[in-house]
């Protein structure tokens, strides 16, 4: 891929052509939150109807700013965020949905706190790159794109793209006393 795949170019979910269904969110210890993901076809019918399924489930989930397709129980390289809004928000692309994204820059590191719908009663302090560029396809079109982003979106891409490789926020804490009990049910 190269530099000239910038940003979404306009792109939002209304490109999909389909309405999501709410899909209930799995929780762990399911086993499909913890198996690598395979790739997609991003133009198939199925990556399109699970693309519009993950944008309507997070938007109906109270404080959701990310939602991976093993969140909703399909072993898949596809997810949704939108940081819209969220007090922490520096850099925001809006509502998006990636598929076989993959993480192809990552700097300054700092730790910050994190949680999850599938992990609904703890938070833990995870490091992770507050500047990265990420490189995935749009569902729907196939366009490649290439998304420079930082702070608390580039902590939520992060996230999600562990969630697609079968691992959680819990897998990436330094230690059990980074582990913390929720104190805001959402």
């Amino acid at each position: 891929m190269t530099a000239e795949y910038v940003g979404l170019g306009g792109w939002t979910p209304a490109a999909l052509g389909v309405p999501g269904e709410v899909r209930p969110v799995v929780a762990a210890p399911d086993p499909v939150l913890s198996r690598p993901g395979p790739e997609v076809d991003p133009t198939s019918d199925e990556a399109v109807r699970l693309a519009a399924d993950l944008v309507a489930t997070m938007r109906v989930s109270p404080g959701c700013v990310g939602l991976a397709a093993p969140q909703i129980g399909v072993s898949a390289q596809v997810f949704a965020v939108d940081i819209t809004g969220h007090s922490k928000a520096v850099t925001v692309h809006g509502t998006f949905v990636l598929c076989n994204a993959q993480v192809v820059e990552a700097t300054r590191w700092k730790a910050g706190r994190e949680g999850c719908m599938s992990v609904p009663d703890l938070t833990g302090d995870v490091k992770r790159a507050s500047r990265l560029v990420v490189e995935g396809v749009l569902p729907g079109t196939g366009v490649p794109v290439r998304l420079v982003t930082d702070g608390f979106e580039a902590r939520a891409l992060q996230h999600e793209i562990d969630h697609c490789a079968g691992l959680l926020f819990l897998d990436r804490v330094a230690n059990a006393h980074a582990v913390y009990q929720r104190k805001v049910y959402l």
